[in-house]
């Protein structure tokens, strides 16, 4: 996705042009997103059982109020499924008007948060936590809607719906269930049609299909009723003399405080984490998290004293904002207004909306909180044990104490795992120098993620960072936050190179349970002697002179680290190139590496030859290894035949093979991004297409039909690098082309 990029110098005249060229993406975006929301906001309300009309105008203030004052350029916010628990427990207890006074009251803590600073310290929640709330609410929602779509009533705790879902099947009402139905079925049909078909949100061809059917078939269905129109329902909130309990408002202080820090707590981190997960699909400015509370607060203060629900930052609006092309905060705020012209001026069409519909919108919202990826995750990482307490607390207990539960028992984790590890930060050769360096030692987990992403945000755009971890413990949402970070530095101009000098690795966080990992042994490289001084007769080096001195000296030394049975972690593509040791280049040893080498480290695009496809398949679907790695070098044979031009055009089984690296070529002459790092780098145009084959090779085997579902699961990742042999350093290489760390003191 592009971005736009102002600059200090730009005059008014390209300002007006540019807030021009970003209405013409942002109006269409908001149109898209104001169709997401109108039902979800309405499903939202009936959900947490207050009226309607409050759904709307969170919506309206979602998207105006914390749109426009918010931290985040593409963030959409108003009424969420996050919430819907907690505000129908509160409304049960406490009623709807005090409900107002508790929005407003968590309103103003979000804002005195954000003017603290302190907003990061929310990240410091573990994600599993916060994935299994997500997972809990989404149970009890889809746990209280079946009941409605079966055309009963939902009950006040999720025990008493499973024990009543028997009878409320034995005794549905047909029309209902073939409405709901009816939405679940094109909501789940839509999802698996052509993108260009999805850009007419599921949601609302779901509505508009179920309501179009009960009105043609005259289904005799319970119907929302509004209530009055949009500005009637508007009011001053205040406290009742009474509560449902019937105990004064005066009795009941404790309650309502408890309430509004729910609210609060819960309203900030999802929002937060929204930001964060919206900051991951866009290249464009980061989010400012303190201001985003702040935002947030102003939003719900509004909405407060205005009648409506509770807000957060919500990820279904966010994701579709930037997938209809949003570039600012405007699309965001012309959400909120489409809705409030809408929900003004067309009540008698929401009105025709069947409430079984809503609920099987609801229940199939409800349903994707629970994701199976957080699940996969939560089991790879050893937290699956917090993820299951939290949920189970969440769907019996309450949301509050849910959550409690699960914070503690992560902690106790924690405390077995982990200890805190200082991250240091500096300019190497002054204030001034546009090369920075980051340390960071020790245990790495998510207590870090704070301090780690405000030192990280302190760094200058387009700088040059050497990050060195020297890490024994690493947990994948650290990995998350410096590979988050990393993608959205270089994206902006900046150059990050990872130096890890520990046994503990960023993709290890993501592949198994944390565990400590400790210095071992130092690997050395065998004192060779060329095989090119042991001539034989006829002048030529004998291959069984060097076999008897392996014999002689490697074969003891080697024989206790060879397993029975393979397992390694990586297969290797690299060139046939002589000087290329893949074993000593990656400090791995025996039986780590699926080894493949090529004339050019090539991955054919054609079935003329198999032996690639048959190595990825053994190796990916057989072997299981975690990353696919392609090596290319300097001084590559392959790769100046390429370039010369000398290959025979196809004539030669030289010119034949080299046809595969035809593409690169292509994106050489095009000045691709890896050509023009290496070229700042120094290096020849022979090098330079060197780095732009692995770049290019890299993207053909993430789309590679072997590797591709295995990459989109997160189990499997391509790895490009490329070996300097004047140097002997390796370098990674990614879609912005070499990534050269800082050269270590002594190197010469």
């Amino acid at each position: 996705m592009s971005t736009a990029v102002s600059s200090s110098a730009d005059t008014p005249g390209s300002r007006s042009q540019s807030i021009l060229a970003n209405l013409r993406h942002d109006v269409p975006a908001s149109l898209v997103v104001f169709l997401v929301a109108l039902p979800l906001s309405l499903g939202i309300a009936i959900a947490s059982g207050a009226p309607l009309i409050a759904g709307l105008i969170a919506a309206v203030v979602g998207g105006i109020v914390a749109g426009s004052l918010g931290g985040s350029s593409v963030q959409v916010s108003g009424p969420a499924a996050g919430l819907t628990v907690v505000v129908a427990g509160l409304i049960q207890e406490l009623g709807w008007p005090t409900l107002a006074v508790m929005t407003i009251g968590a309103g103003v803590l979000q804002i005195v948060f954000g003017l603290s600073r302190l907003a990061r310290a929310a990240l410091a929640i573990a994600p599993v936590v916060v994935h299994a709330m997500l997972a809990g609410i989404g149970i009890t929602i889809a746990l209280q809607q079946i009941h409605v779509l079966l055309g009963g009533t939902a009950h006040s705790s999720a025990w008493q719906n499973i024990v009543a879902l028997p009878n409320g099947i034995l005794n549905h009402e047909l029309h209902e269930v073939i409405i709901g139905g009816t939405v679940i079925a094109l909501l789940l049909v839509w999802s698996k049609l052509p993108a260009k078909v999805r850009i007419v949100p599921g949601p609302l061809i779901a509505i508009a299909g179920a309501t179009t059917l009960s009105l043609v078939v005259d289904f005799h269905v319970e119907r929302i009723n509004l209530s009055g129109n949009f500005f009637e329902a508007i009011s001053l909130p205040r406290l009742p003399e009474t509560l449902p309990s019937g105990q004064p408002w005066t009795n009941e202080i404790g309650a309502i405080v408890v309430g509004a820090l729910t609210i609060f707590l819960i309203a900030s981190v999802e929002s937060l984490l929204c930001a964060v997960g919206v900051d991951k699909l866009h290249h464009g400015p980061r989010t400012d998290f303190n201001r985003e509370i702040i935002g947030q607060g102003s939003a719900n203060v509004v909405s407060g004293l205005l009648g409506g629900l509770p807000i957060t930052g919500v990820i279904v609006r966010s994701s579709a904002n930037v997938a209809a092309g949003a570039r600012t905060r405007m699309s965001a705020v012309l959400h909120g207004v489409w809705v409030l012209l809408f929900a003004s001026l067309f009540t008698n069409l929401v009105e025709l909306i069947p409430k079984a519909a809503l609920a099987g919108l609801l229940i199939v919202i409800g349903a994707q909180l629970i994701t199976l990826a957080h699940i996969k995750l939560a089991w790879r990482t050893g937290n699956f044990a917090i993820y299951a307490i939290t949920i189970v607390c969440v769907v019996f207990l309450n949301l509050l104490e849910g959550v409690a539960i699960g914070l503690a028992v992560a902690i106790v984790f924690l405390l077995v795992r982990v200890v805190r590890a200082p991250v240091e930060v500096r300019p190497v050769g002054g204030e001034q120098s546009k090369q920075w360096r980051i340390d960071i030692d020790g245990t790495l987990s998510f207590l870090l993620l704070p301090r780690l992403t405000t030192v990280l945000s302190t760094l200058p755009e387009g700088a040059e960072v050497t990050l060195n971890l020297n890490a024994d413990y690493i947990d994948d949402s650290v990995s998350d936050a410096i590979s988050d970070w990393k993608r959205a530095h270089e994206a902006r101009g900046g150059v990050v190179a990872i130096v890890e000098t520990s046994p503990a690795k960023l993709h290890h966080a993501h592949a198994s349970p944390p565990k400590r990992h400790y210095a071992s042994d130092p690997i050395g490289l065998v004192p060779w002697r060329s095989a090119r001084g042991d001539r034989n007769g006829d002048g030529n080096a004998s291959i069984l002179d060097r076999v008897n001195e392996y014999h002689r000296n490697g074969a003891a030394v080697l024989h206790p680290h060879i397993a029975d049975k393979q397992d390694p972690y990586a297969l290797f593509l690299t060139c046939a190139d002589s000087r290329i040791l893949p074993n000593v280049i990656t400090a791995s040893g025996p039986g780590d590496l699926y080894t493949v080498r090529n004339f050019g480290n090539l991955v054919p695009t054609v079935p003329t030859d198999g032996s690639v496809d048959a190595a990825l398949d053994f190796a990916v679907n057989q072997l299981g290894v975690s990353s696919v790695v392609v090596c290319g070098h300097s001084a590559c044979a392959a790769m100046t035949t390429v370039l010369e031009d000398t290959a025979g055009e196809a004539t030669t089984p030289i010119g034949h093979w080299l046809e595969h690296a035809r593409d690169s070529l292509v994106a050489f002459r095009d000045h691709h991004p890896a050509r023009r790092s290496a070229e700042a780098s120094g290096y020849p145009e022979a090098d330079q297409l060197s780095v732009v084959n692995v770049a290019v090779q890299v993207e053909r085997l993430a789309r590679h039909p072997i590797v591709a579902p295995a990459v989109a699961s997160a189990d499997l990742q391509v790895v490009g690098i490329f070996f300097d042999i004047a140097t002997a350093r390796v370098y990674e290489v990614n879609q912005n082309g070499i990534v050269r760390p800082a050269e270590p003191a002594g190197t010469p």
